[in-house]
């Protein structure tokens, strides 16, 4: 049984590409589990200020803003919604990189090694 605690149908402005709906589905077939939702989040921290965060969680809390992306479901907090309006959240798997990306027009400013912004 999980602590899953629907209390708000919110949208959020946060994009998902194919790709990275993919990669989400390929990653939860992994772990066997269909009660996941890839939670994005902003958090205090890094070199700019302010450091993303993406990571699996099978809660919904109160606040919380959920779009489902053709069975992948985003959820981001009340906190974090401003920051995220209008990001995209894309996997790249090439030579050269590999892992998810965050392009977000609210960052005004990032550090040299991408992780976080201003």
């Amino acid at each position: 049984m999980t602590d899953t605690v629907v209390t708000s149908t919110a949208a959020h402005g946060v994009g998902l590409s194919a790709a990275a709906a993919d990669k989400v589905r390929s990653l939860l077939a992994q772990e066997g589990r269909e009660d996941l939702r890839l939670r994005v989040a902003v958090q205090p921290g890094g070199c700019s200020g302010l450091i993303y965060q993406l990571y699996f969680d099978e809660r919904v809390l109160e606040g919380d803003a959920l779009v489902d992306f053709d069975g992948v479901e985003v959820v981001v907090d009340k906190m974090s919604v401003p920051y995220l309006d209008g990001a995209s959240i894309d996997f790249e798997d090439t030579i050269q990189k590999q892992g998810f990306t965050i392009d977000n027009p609210n960052a005004g400013g990032s550090c040299a090694c991408g992780d976080s912004f201003s």
